[in-house]
Parts: structure tokens; sequence; C-alpha cells
């Protein structure tokens, strides 16, 4: 049976990824290995029917993604490139949303007038939204209707802007995005402690109702740390980016940086894009971005999707905005489960993320 996917493939994306896509299209390098039956059975127990049903694991890193990705990964992976977009990339649940709205204002002029006016969403093309949700056609429960209106509103929201510089989103590693990325594009990412972003990816997933009710967060960390939650595994998205750390069009932020120094990570950033900030400037877009404030932005924090009822309301986009919260959430087996987790995947390499303690 076709998916509600399919339609919009022929009537939209093709509108919108095919003239992402070069003239010179080359083959997607790497091997898609589908779930087994059994596999796919347990992780898809948490997630609610008729919105997420197959998995696929995707090139040596086995990225962990809708099947449906499959679709998608060749013309993202073709994207034709202008030499003034702009990506903000990272795992899932790390800083993305501010952080976008730092890199927008500080290449817009600090246009806050336009930045309260139109949703984020608007100003930054979600790149890979399409690929993350198969929706089966025909299904008739309430909660795949509403998630068939948010395709159709992202649908609507990412058509590719013909106006310059684009500004664009992306939760997947640099591996599957263009291989030519970096030669003129500007790219900055921004990592997290990974057992915040558990925590808060949890979170993300109750309020946007992609897993159901049932699972408490022990499930969801035994899921996390197993590599097998959408665009996983962690450590290796992460060692990508950090490998590229010292590209001139590669910017590498911590999230706990940006939230112990704002006005010099803001620095860095504007800095990075050759942006000049006076004093009175900096001060401004760092009042604008304190989490108070964040919070309260309707254009930031997804609040016309908890309206329509796509998105539960028990719950907000922009939770907490601190560092530290896993401590409320794991028991001391967890913990110490984390430990050597976050140990194992952190030898032979010089990444480590600040402040991180038991």
């Amino acid at each position: 049976m076709n998916s509600v996917f399919d339609i919009l493939a022929v009537n939209q994306v093709s509108t919108r990824i095919m003239k992402m896509g070069s003239n010179t299209t080359k083959h997607f390098p790497y091997e898609i290995e589908r779930l087994s039956e059994e596999e796919n059975k347990k992780v898809a127990s948490i997630y609610n029917g008729g919105i997420v049903l197959r998995f696929s694991r995707i090139g040596p890193q086995k990225y962990f993604m809708p099947k449906f990705y499959e679709k998608f990964a060749e013309r993202i992976y073709n994207l034709e490139l202008r030499a003034d977009d702009i990506f903000v990339a990272s795992f899932p649940k790390c800083g993305t949303t501010w952080l976008q709205e730092l890199v927008w204002l500080i290449n817009n002029d600090l246009n806050y007038d336009r930045a309260q006016v139109i949703s984020l969403t608007k100003r930054f093309l979600f790149l890979e939204i399409e690929s993350i949700a198969e929706v089966i056609e025909g299904e008739s429960n309430d909660l795949a209707k509403k998630y068939r209106e948010a395709v159709l509103l992202f649908n609507d929201i990412v058509t590719m802007p013909t106006t310059s510089p684009r500004f664009i989103k992306t939760h997947l590693p640099l591996s599957l995005l263009p291989p030519t990325l970096l030669d003129n594009n500007k790219v900055v990412y921004i990592a997290r402690e990974p057992r915040d972003v558990a925590v808060s990816y949890y979170y993300h997933n109750k309020l946007t109702r992609f897993i159901n009710d049932d699972p408490d967060f022990k499930s969801f960390w035994n899921l996390f740390k197993n590599s097998e939650v959408i665009w996983a595994p962690f450590f290796q998205h992460v060692q990508e980016a950090w490998e590229k750390q010292n590209h001139p069009n590669f910017l590498f932020l911590f999230y706990e940086d940006l939230l112990k120094d704002l006005r010099g990570n803001v620095q860095r950033v504007a800095e990075f894009f050759g942006k000049s900030l006076t004093n009175e400037q900096l001060i401004g877009l760092c009042e604008h971005l304190t989490f108070d404030n964040f919070k309260k932005n309707k254009a930031v924090n997804y609040e016309h999707m908890i309206k329509k009822g796509i998105f539960t309301k028990d719950g907000a986009f922009i939770r907490q905005g601190k560092s530290g919260s896993w401590r409320d959430h794991f028991d001391p087996e967890m913990t110490l489960e984390a430990d050597r987790w976050i140990s194992e995947n952190l030898q032979n390499t010089d990444l480590r993320f600040p402040n991180m303690e038991s």
C-alpha cells in the first residue's frame, strides 16, 4: 500500500527536492540495511501506530532512520547547493532552535521585528522533514490525520525559497549530506552532553506524539544508547562533526558553552560569518536569546503546532534550557551504565563534552 508520502513525493517533493538535485546526480554511496521483522517490531512498539512503522540502518555507521528515508537519501545527497546557503546542523535536542535563531539574526542585520513576525520554521528549511515519518494512506485515526496536516504544513513551509541566502536546518550527519558541502558553504554544528540529550529527546518525542504513552524514560534510554532512535548513533554523529572542527567553513559549538558564556559564543558566531557587532548589539542579542525570553517567543516555540493539536498540550518545545537535568531521570544503575557507554565511545578520540562528570 502506498503511503501519503508517495502522493506528496509526486505532487510536492518532486517540485522541491528535485529542484534541489544537481544535473550530475551522484549515486548514494552507502548500503541501506532494513531491520528484521523481529527487531523492527521491538523498536516500533513504542511508536504510535500510523506514524513510523519500519526502520533502516544507513552506511557504515548504521544511522537509524525510518525506512521511508530511502526514497530521499540520494536526492538529499545530491542537493544543489548555492554558495551562500547557510546550514545549522546537530543531533536532535542539542540547542538547534536556539542556534537557528542566533544564526538567522546575525545574518539578517538583527531584524528582530521580522524574526518575531515570521515563524522560525518559515525562515529555516528543515531539510529531511519529509523523510522521517511515514503515515499510512487510509489510516483514519485522529493522530494520523494530524500528522498528515503537519507534513502538508511543513511542505508548504519548506518550499525552497528563491531569495538568498537560504537557511537550512538538518539533523543528518555530515556523511549523509552533499559531499561538497564544506567547499563553499558555512555550517554551524552544535553538540550537547549525551545524557541530557537523551532526556530532552524523550520529552520531545512525547510532545510530538511520535511515541505512545507507555514507555517510561528508562525504556527510551535503552533505545537511545542502543542507537535505535532516529538519527542515532549519537557519538558517531557528533564525532563526524568534531573531525571538521578546524575547517574554515565549519564552526563547532557546545550547548553547555553557550549556557556558560552566551556573549562570548555569540561573538564567535558573528565572527565566523564575518559580521561585526557593537557592544550594544551584543547585549541586545544576548537578551533576546536568554531562556526566559526565548521560551516566551511564539516565533520559535512551535505554539502553532500545539494549537492545531499536532503536538500535545502536555509539554513545551522550549522546555528547560539548562544542563545536568539528566540526574533527575537516571537511577544509580542507569548512571553506571551511561558512564560505561560514554567512556567506551570516547576512547581513541579527543572529543570531550564540557563539564561532563558523573
